[in-house]
C-alpha cells in the first residue's frame, strides 16, 4: 500500500521512465486528494506527458506505482483504469464529431457498462438508463439545450464542457485534465475555470494546464515538473514564492 493520507484518492509512488538515455520521469511522487484541484504545472518539454500516460495506463513505467482509491491499478490499461473511476479529458479533442452532443454522451456511459459499441447508435439511444445519465451530465455541464447538436458545430468552448460530460457518465472517483484551457478564449476561459471549480466537490482533478491565471485561482496545491522531476510542491503561495520554481518556470515577472 502506498504511504498517504486517508482522503488521497489517486496516487502515484517512485514513478520512473526512462527511452534509452533519457530520464522522462525520475522518481515521482505526487497524489490527488478528496475535495480539490492539484494543479501539475512546468515547461514544454518538462515530461508532464509522459507522467500522465503512465497514471492513465498508456504507458507502462520502468519503476513506481499508481493507485486510485487504495487499489494498485499500474497493471491496467487506460480502459480499466476508466472504469475503474479515473475520468479524463485530452488536450486534444477525443469526440466523434460527426455524432450529435447527446450520442457522444450517451457513448460514454455505454463504456462504463462495459459493453463493447458495434457501431449502431440508435439502440444505444433508446436503452433509458444510458440516456438518462448523459442527459444528466449535460445538463450538469451547461449542454442540456444542445443536445440534438453535432458535435462539430459547437465552439471550441462548448466542445470541452462536453468533453467533461462524457467524462461525467464515467462516474469517476478523481478527473485527470489535460489542458481543458489550451484554445480558449477569455470567455471560455471564464465559464470552463467556474465549470471546474465546482466539479472538484464531485471529484477531485489532477490539472495540467498552462494557462496560469487559471491555475491560480483553481488548485489548492500545484506540483511544478522540471526535466522529469517535481522540483516543488504546496500551496499557490508557496510555490509562487519558491526561488528555484521562479528561475525555472515562473519567470521573476510572474512572482508577488
Amino acid at each position: 500500500m502506498p504511504e498517504a493520507g486517508a482522503d488521497a484518492v489517486l496516487q502515484a509512488r517512485g514513478l520512473t521512465k526512462h527511452f534509452g538515455a533519457v530520464v522522462a520521469s525520475r522518481d515521482v511522487t505526487l497524489d490527488l486528494r478528496a475535495g480539490e484541484i492539484h494543479a501539475l504545472i512546468g515547461p514544454n518539454g518538462a515530461g508532464k506527458s509522459t507522467l500522465i500516460a503512465q497514471i492513465t495506463g498508456e504507458l507502462a513505467p520502468d519503476a513506481g506505482r499508481v493507485w486510485l482509491e487504495g487499489r494498485d491499478v499500474t497493471g491496467l490499461g487506460t480502459v480499466a483504469r476508466a472504469r475503474a473511476g479515473l475520468g479524463r479529458t485530452f488536450q486534444i479533442s477525443a469526440l466523434m464529431m460527426e455524432a450529435t452532443v447527446l450520442q457522444n454522451a450517451v457513448l460514454g456511459a455505454l463504456g462504463r457498462r462495459g459493453t463493447a459499441f458495434g457501431g449502431l447508435l440508435r439502440p444505444v439511444l433508446g436503452d433509458p438508463e444510458l440516456r438518462g445519465q448523459a442527459e444528466t451530465a449535460l445538463a450538469d455541464v451547461g449542454l442540456a439545450d444542445h443536445a440534438g447538436i453535432v458535435a462539430s458545430e459547437l465552439s471550441h468552448g462548448q466542445r470541452r464542457q462536453l468533453e467533461v460530460a462524457v467524462a461525467l457518465t464515467l462516474q469517476p472517483r478523481a478527473f485527470l485534465m489535460d489542458e481543458p484551457m489550451a484554445g480558449l478564449g477569455a470567455d471560455g476561459t471564464r465559464a470552463l475555470t467556474s465549470l471546474l471549480d465546482g466539479l472538484r466537490a464531485r471529484a477531485p482533478i489532477l490539472l495540467v494546464e498552462h494557462d496560469m491565471d487559471a491555475v491560480f485561482a483553481l488548485a489548492d496545491r500545484i506540483s511544478v515538473l522540471v526535466s522529469g522531476a517535481v522540483i516543488a510542491s504546496g500551496t499557490v503561495d508557496e510555490v509562487r514564492r519558491n526561488p528555484e520554481v521562479r528561475r525555472a518556470y515562473l519567470g521573476e515577472e510572474r512572482a508577488p
